[in-house]
């Protein structure tokens, strides 16, 4: 089974990610971030966009990766539960139909990855994993 929808294409950690469009709400640049005390540690804090409170969220604590040396502030947004979240990323490169595969048993992506993954594709010869927004925000919070 395969799914070619509409597919924001990105970078994560070095790696070459997918986000189902229909997942995302925005690609944003975060402003000013203020902490939000008590938070999970993967919270990076809260920000305004558009008049509304966003919760930022640390992508790289989520994925078990080291952080970037230099901060980052592209994010794509997203809604879960009525709750608008923003997900760091390292960038964003464009939107295109992509063809989804399954993930096949036994390809080892690491556990943090493997939460989060929603299948994978092959872009211009880069294997690309497919990260499902609602299950990446449901491991923060």
């Amino acid at each position: 089974m395969t799914d070619s929808d509409l597919h924001l294409i990105g970078y994560l950690g070095g790696r070459g990610v997918l986000f189902n469009a229909a997942q995302v709400e925005a690609v944003v640049d975060v402003g000013e971030i203020v902490p939000a005390p008590g938070a999970a540690p993967a919270v990076r804090g809260l920000t305004a966009l558009r008049s509304r409170v966003v919760t930022v969220i640390d992508t790289w604590q989520v994925l078990g990766l080291p952080a970037p040396v230099e901060p980052r502030n592209r994010a794509v947004t997203t809604s879960v539960d009525g709750q608008l979240y923003a997900v760091l990323l390292d960038g964003m490169e464009d939107v295109a139909p992509v063809e989804i595969a399954p993930l096949a048993s036994g390809v080892a992506v690491g556990d943090h990855w493997a939460q989060v993954a929603a299948g994978s594709a092959v872009r211009d010869g880069e294997p690309m994993l497919v990260v499902d927004l609602p299950r990446l925000v449901s491991r923060v919070v």
